[in-house]
């Protein structure tokens, strides 16, 4: 409730101060954004809080993106071990990247933020990489919202049941991923 308060009381440079706090989250990809995502529902409502954290998350892809094009595996390495990225053997098939990126993005439950620093060191264009990352992760950060919304209006069970429904889709996620990793192996 006193985040609601201090969202509602600071207009603009709260929802600027929220899409900060997602461009960390980001960045530091060892912080779960759902969290935030469902934070963003029950603070903006989950249109806005949508739209707030797709700009988050976009702005903190592209800058990752960038420092790792500029400083490569070294930039990597500070956040993510040089034997993980070697295990994303999936990511070096050049002819199906675009799917592929666009397929893990979807899925729910995959390591996203840590991918984007994976995918730095790939050929993929920037633009081609904002525009499938943001769009595959649509459906995520809408459910995300939409449960903070529905909580943010005391619709309790409504909540529950898109976390309910989100938390099974996003197990078999990560079975998905994890089985696309092993194969790739």
């Amino acid at each position: 409730e006193r985040f609601r308060d201090w969202v509602d009381s600071s207009g603009f440079w709260g929802k600027l101060a929220f899409v900060g706090i997602v461009v960390l989250q980001v960045i530091f990809a060892v912080i779960p954004g759902e969290p935030i995502e469902f934070a963003a529902g029950y603070a903006f409502g989950a249109v806005e809080g949508t739209i707030l954290c797709l700009i988050g998350m976009a702005a903190g892809t592209m800058l990752i993106f960038w420092f790792v094009r500029i400083f490569g595996m070294k930039m990597v390495e500070v956040f993510v071990s040089r034997e993980k990225i070697a295990s994303l053997r999936f990511m070096r098939n050049n002819k199906n990247l675009n799917t592929l990126v666009f397929t893990v993005f979807l899925i729910p439950g995959t390591p996203k933020d840590l991918l984007t620093y994976a995918i730095g060191l790939t050929p993929m264009k920037p633009l081609t990489f904002l525009l499938i990352s943001s769009i595959a992760r649509i459906p995520s950060v809408v459910s995300s919202a939409v449960a903070g919304g529905a909580l943010g209006v005391n619709r309790i069970w409504a909540a529950v049941v898109i976390y309910a429904v989100t938390g099974v889709i996003s197990i078999i996620g990560v079975l998905v991923y994890r089985k696309m990793s092993e194969k790739s192996k």
